[in-house]
């Protein structure tokens, strides 16, 4: 059985890049959800959503020039204004069928996300990530990586961290994410889990940011999902018995965005106590988080993709354990919202 394409929700926001991805006067182009989409910042700052492709011989509007906020098509000079109108055909008249198609794009938490649906975009919808907007941008740690997988292998691989205790058995192993107890809790479409343990050896990287002086600790450890991959990660660490007293407190969001069927954008922003007392550790962990990233989950999961080879996840019949039980009911719940979505369509 060969994967439906249509394993994208449309109608939800999307994180299709980081602000500073894109300069005042510049552009962007990026694939998300299977559309191919130019960011254009205008000279006073705000970001534009357009098609990637000129309506006259469908190629990339990227591959022109952006000035004076309009874009220029490399191939024969057509101009674009940021709402899509085309302004100049230097061929001939202009007309609605020269216009580009444009979507709804906000600039909130740091980064810029864009609606692809039908249904109104609703700017309320947009995970609340503020935690980001509290946080100093010298504080703030935040990375990008693309992977040649299903973005929701992405979602599975955080939705269950016990994976911690073995792909990352050097920073953030140890045994702890295995023995720690696990709750599972669902509210509406959104699911969370949550990990505790208690006077407990703590990962080698978590004992390093507590500087406990046995390895031991207290861990809170919660994973939250929102549709349709959209997670943000609270871990808390103490001392043995003084969690509610002197906890260190760090947030992360791990946002995996569809480019297509088999390949993904992963967002990431951590902030935490320590980087925020000591922002010059900021570019260390940069590198701990993207050695992981990179360098464990990246080359794991998409030789998850390559063995799955465009079949259907659920046909091949994978062999469930007890831990498996947060991304189970997230696959659950994102099955029923594309269904409903597609059945809306119909």
């Amino acid at each position: 059985m060969q994967v439906d394409s249509h394993v994208m929700l449309r109608n939800c926001w999307q994180l299709a890049a980081w602000a500073d991805e894109v300069a005042p006067g510049g552009m962007l182009a990026r694939r998300i959800a299977g559309e191919h989409l130019l960011l254009v910042r205008s000279a006073a700052g705000e970001v534009h959503a357009m098609a990637d492709t000129c309506p006259h011989r469908l190629v990339p509007l990227s591959r022109g020039t952006c000035a004076q906020d309009t874009v220029t098509c490399g191939y024969h000079g057509l101009r674009f204004a940021l709402n899509g109108q085309c302004v100049e055909n230097p061929h001939g008249p202009l007309s609605s069928a020269l216009n580009v198609r444009t979507f709804s794009c906000i600039e909130r938490h740091a980064a810029l996300w864009v609606w692809l649906g039908t249904q109104p975009a609703d700017p309320a919808r947009i995970p609340d990530y503020s935690f980001i907007d509290r946080t100093a941008p010298e504080a703030r740690v935040k990375g990008y990586l693309h992977s040649a997988c299903d973005y929701r292998l992405l979602v599975d691989n955080i939705m269950d961290l016990t994976h911690a205790d073995y792909l990352h058995a050097e920073l953030l192993g140890g045994g702890i994410n295995t023995r720690a107890k696990a709750e599972v809790e669902q509210v509406g479409d959104a699911i969370s889990i949550t990990w505790t343990a208690e006077d407990d050896m703590l990962a080698p990287l978590h004992a390093q940011a507590l500087g406990t002086p046995d390895g031991r600790g207290d861990l809170y450890n919660r994973v939250l999902w929102e549709a349709p991959g959209n997670m943000v990660q609270r871990i808390m660490l103490a001392l043995p018995g003084q969690m509610e007293t002197a906890p260190v407190d760090s947030m992360t969001c791990h946002v995996m965005t569809p480019e297509t069927a088999t390949s993904s954008h992963y967002f990431f922003c951590h902030t935490s106590d320590a980087v925020s007392a000591d922002p010059g550790i900021a570019p260390f962990v940069l590198s701990s988080l993207l050695h992981a990233f990179a360098n464990e989950d990246k080359p794991m999961l998409e030789a998850q993709s390559g063995r799955i080879g465009g079949q259907d996840f659920w046909s091949l019949r994978p062999a469930l354990l007890p831990s498996d039980k947060g991304n189970v009911l997230v696959r659950r719940a994102l099955d029923r919202l594309i269904a409903t979505e597609r059945a809306a369509a119909a």
